[in-house]
């Protein structure tokens, strides 16, 4: 892949690739006094983290980020497991954390087709519930987990992942319970409950599947013309070493940032590991490779620096159109990227050192 030269002087990046984690550790500056006035630089935290068990963790969030989103907390099934159940003790404690640190807090997610218990779609029948019904349950939970936050919460990522691959609405309950405009619905729910927070779409492939992204603008476009607020649409940056290309990034920050919104990368981390794949028919699964279980080559660290020092001379690049880049995960061992497997996909090591990675990504910034 093709390093940002014009934005990356060749001898800064050099010695950010020369940077043992030790001796990064040593002079690390904070990400969030890097990067371009306005940013918000973010990190998905876990339960341990936001009720202050992983000491280590929120020291080091504190340290580096001005942003925070949960990996679970405010997803349905964690807050409202039941009909007449809201579980908001340790969703209380997240928003604190951020609140308390004086960090954006972002709410993550309002209407998703997983991690949402089956009775929020059931019928009386086995079916699915009537439109009717459907849509006064989802006003129900967007007004009580919206309003309860409401002033506190800087900005809600309303509907995750409503698309297929070729762009067209993904068939999810939500979608075949109330029709084409459940995500309009939402928006205007989400609106009701707290009108001065920001408002996201929220995707993943649309730099890597352009008739993704063309469905994403045309919800976007969608609820500008019924005149709903939204005020940007995430990226998520699951990306991995080669995909997507730095091109492409590009053009999709472009083409996303064209509608009027801004853009975000919401979920950023780069996979290292060889897919699982699937068995041949009538062939047992094998085991996934597990290539770095004993540790990740210096070849590799240094090549996933070029990788993110790449990214974010794309995103310094459009540093007017961006608002938000959100890490999923702190370090490497927080990653949901392991799944049995040894992955390194983030900015922090096992040990919560950091990594040439995080030294790279520092001198690009750096140099802005």
């Amino acid at each position: 892949m093709t390093v940002h030269t014009r934005l990356i002087p060749a001898a800064i990046f050099a010695v950010a690739l020369t940077l043992t984690p030790v001796h990064a550790a040593r002079q690390a500056m904070a990400l969030k006094d890097l990067v371009p006035k306005g940013w918000l630089i973010g990190v998905a935290i876990n339960q341990n983290q936001s009720d202050g068990r992983d000491m280590a963790g929120v020291e080091l969030i504190t340290k580096q980020f001005n942003a925070i989103s949960p990996e679970n907390l405010l997803k349905f099934q964690s807050v409202h497991p039941q009909p007449d159940q809201f579980t908001f003790d340790a969703q209380d404690r997240y928003v604190a954390f951020g609140l308390d640190r004086g960090m954006a807090v972002i709410g993550h997610n309002l209407v998703w087709h997983s991690q949402t218990p089956a009775w929020v779609w059931a019928g009386e029948n086995g079916g699915l519930a009537d439109r009717a019904t459907m849509l006064e349950r989802l006003h129900t939970h967007i007004a009580s987990v919206v309003g309860r936050y409401r002033g506190k919460i800087r900005g809600w990522d309303v509907v995750n992942e409503g698309l297929n691959e070729d762009g067209t609405l993904r068939d999810s309950p939500w979608h075949k319970g109330i029709g084409d405009d459940y995500i309009a619905k939402a928006f205007e729910f989400a609106h009701e409950a707290d009108p001065n927070a920001e408002l996201y779409y929220n995707e993943y492939n649309l730099a890597t599947r352009p008739a993704k992204r063309a469905g994403a603008i045309r919800i976007i476009k969608d609820l500008q013309q019924r005149g709903l607020r939204i005020d940007g649409v995430g990226e998520q940056g699951h990306w991995r070493m080669d995909s997507p290309t730095s091109a492409e990034i590009d053009q999709t920050i472009t083409e996303l940032r064209a509608t009027g919104v801004k853009v975000m990368i919401t979920e950023l981390d780069v996979d290292l590991l060889p897919p699982a794949g699937r068995p041949a028919a009538g062939q047992p699964a094998a085991p996934p490779a597990d290539p770095y279980a004993g540790g990740l080559p210096d070849e590799m660290q240094q090549a996933l620096a070029r990788r993110y020092a790449d990214a974010f001379g794309v995103f310094l690049k459009h540093r007017d159109d961006i608002t938000r880049i959100t890490f999923w995960g702190l370090s490497d061992g927080d990653s949901w990227l392991n799944r049995g497997r040894a992955n390194y996909p983030l900015l922090w090591d096992r040990q919560r050192q950091p990594k040439p990675a995080f030294a790279a990504v520092a001198q690009v910034l750096m140099a802005k």
